[in-house]
């Protein structure tokens, strides 16, 4: 029974981190287009705090969802994903805002999503 239990925490974690990656990619794409397009609202979606305190989330959730996934399923796939995922963000903080951030900002945000992606796969594959 604990083993169920942590399972779905960890799936629900996973689900959690894949969604917000989701917001990460939609809040990148929308200040794109509204600071470039109509000059508004750079001083709150372009914040530098929402960018750091949205890496250390993302840090925490997947330490936890792929970590507990790691010492279930033994694959190193997510694990590597993940974490390159979240380099390419760590990245994107060393960088101007602009289309430069959002690209590398964009692609940590789909290789940590295929991290968790990968972390759940692996689960179910460890239970056959």
């Amino acid at each position: 029974m604990p083993n169920t239990y942590l399972s779905s925490i960890r799936g629900t974690i996973d689900r959690a981190g894949i969604t917000l990656s989701a917001l990460c990619a939609v809040h990148c794409l929308a200040t794109l287009a509204l600071v470039s397009a109509l000059g508004i609202g750079g001083q709150f979606l372009a914040n530098p705090l929402i960018h750091e305190v949205g890496l250390a989330v993302a840090m925490i959730v997947a330490a936890v969802a792929i970590g507990l996934g790691a010492l279930r399923h033994r694959r190193a796939a997510p694990f590597v994903t993940a974490m390159t995922g979240l380099s390419f963000m760590g990245g994107a903080l060393a960088v101007p805002h602009g289309y430069e951030e959002a690209v590398l900002t964009i692609i940590g945000v789909g290789l940590v999503s295929l991290g968790h992606i990968l972390n759940m796969r692996g689960h179910t594959h460890a239970r056959d």
